[in-house]
This record gives structure tokens, sequence and C-alpha cells, in this order.
């Protein structure tokens, strides 16, 4: 059996070695990456940012570890009014101050951003979900709708395969090892797309911005943490919320997105029967945002 060649190739491949047919590949490079800047908040911690879109309401978008404003923004394509997306601290070009860092942290990032921005709305994916829950233990009626994409943990830790998972990822950046940080990054892919253009692309883009840009040190201790102490706080939460859970998925489990679901008093619940919807339910999902936060 041939093997494929790590990292992807420049043209997207996949590019096989050894004799075999030879064929076309239409997996194309990835689109340039927008122009971003570097906002100062009032904490003294420079993130990097990215404003699309023009007019109200605004919506803010946090990231999941080791993800960003590339992975992010797909989440918002059909979202009205301006979008507003950044790099927590430690991802990309925004700033590393010394870690350890704490939820608290990634929710004064947020906050600070939602502000400058006057967001009225917040999206959090993974990581994002917790720092937005943790945002709303101090400001409940901060904002007027909110959206949770595969919230991870609240307040109970992680499971020791989806630690295990993070960490890997992490290591894997520091080593600078591409084939290392490749078969870390491949798992976001589902089986069936891996070896095909479009995943080679996917995995291409990722490889070089994690390779230009790293993850730093400080995010190390973030998957041994929880946002909250207790999930009963957010029942001062009364805008309308939609949570969104995948069956099958590791890292997020079901019961996180039902439990977070629970907490919080105007939330309604979709919980997709797979794993990977970025790629299986993209259409469903966009409109699924899109609609809830457009209505």
């Amino acid at each position: 059996m041939r093997g494929f060649r790590w990292p992807p190739p420049p043209d997207g491949g996949p590019r096989t070695w050894g004799p075999g047919p030879g064929g076309p590949r239409t997996g194309r490079p990835a689109l340039p990456e927008p122009e971003t800047e570097l906002v100062t908040t009032p904490h003294g911690v420079r993130l990097e940012r990215l404003v699309t879109g023009v007019g109200d309401p605004v919506t803010v978008f946090a990231h999941g570890l080791g993800n960003g404003i590339a992975t992010t923004r797909p989440f918002g394509s059909a979202v009205t009014g301006r979008r507003v997306f950044f790099q927590f601290r430690g991802h990309g070009r925004s700033d590393s101050p010394p870690g350890p860092w704490s939820y608290l942290d990634l929710a004064r990032d947020l906050r600070a951003i939602a502000d400058l921005g006057r967001a009225t709305r917040a999206f959090g994916a993974s990581l994002g979900a917790g720092a937005l829950c943790r945002l709303l233990v101090e400001s409940p009626s901060r904002f007027e709708k909110l959206v949770f994409f595969l919230p991870a943990v609240l307040d109970q830790p992680r499971g020791e395969a989806a630690r295990a998972r993070l960490t890997d990822l992490l290591d894997a950046v520091e080593s600078g090892d591409a084939s290392a940080l490749a078969d870390v990054v491949s798992m976001e892919l589902p089986p069936a797309v891996r070896n095909t253009p479009a995943g080679w692309a996917y995995l291409r883009q990722r490889l070089d911005q994690l390779l230009r840009d790293g993850l730093a040190p400080g995010l190390a201790s973030l998957p041994e943490q929880t946002p909250l102490r207790d999930a009963g706080v957010l029942a001062q939460v009364t805008a309308p919320a939609l949570v969104i859970g995948c069956a099958g998925d590791d890292l997020h489990p079901v019961p996180v997105a039902e439990q977070l679901a629970a907490a919080l008093p105007n939330a309604t619940l979709h919980v997709y029967d797979r794993p990977s919807v970025l790629w299986s339910e993209r259409a469903d999902l966009r409109e699924r945002i899109s609609g809830f936060l457009n209505g």
C-alpha cells in the first residue's frame, strides 16, 4: 500500500509515492488569510482581531483551543451585521503574557474585544464557550443573544481522553515536527475526508498556521481547569441561548451541552447525531446559527 506524504503537498494533494495510476488533483490551496489588526485591551494584552460586515447588531466570535480566526469565520458567514473575530492570548499574533492562565483570563480577553467592538451578541466554540460562560458569571446580562457550539467543560474536569488529545496538540506544536502535528490535527477530520483534496487542504492550512504562530506554554494548564465552580450560577443569564452538541465527539461530550442548556433559563438545545458537523452538516449548521442570531 502506498503512503501519503506528510505534510500535505502545496497543491492540496494527496500525492502518492511509488508506482500507480495518476489523476488530476482538484484540491485548491486555501485562500489568503485576511489582514488583521492588533488591538490593545484595557487589561494590557494586545489581541489579534478581524472585523467583517457592516452595521448593527455586532456579534463577537470566540474560538476553541488551538484554533482561531480562520476556523471560526465559517460560523458567521450568514450572520447579519458586523462580525468580530479574534485570537485569544497565546494564539496567532495575540500577546502571550506570563502564564499559567485561567478561564478568567480568557473571559477578560473576550470581554475586552466585545466591549471595544460594542458587540451585543456572542458565539463561543469549545474553549470559547467556556470563556463565555466565565464572562457571564460576572456579567449575566452582557449579551442579548448567545450561541454555544460544542461546549467542552463547565464545572467538572475534562475526561482523560480529552486532556490527552489537547496535551498531544500542545506538545506537537512545541516540537515543531510537521508530521507529528499532522497526525494530531488529522483527528479533527472525519475518516471519510482525511485523504480527500478538501481534507488535505484543511490540514495544510492548519499546519501552516500552527507552525507559523505556535501555541503559548500558558495554555498547557487549561485542559485541567473548569470555567465554573457551579453551573447553577448561569441561572442569572436570561438572554436567549442556542446550545449545539454532537453525539460521538469525545472532546465535547453531549452531557456537557445538556447540562449547559439546563442551566440557562432561556436555552434551546440541538444535538447532531454524529460528530464533525462542519463537514457533514455545514449548511444546516450555518442556517441554524444565522437563523437564531438574525431572527
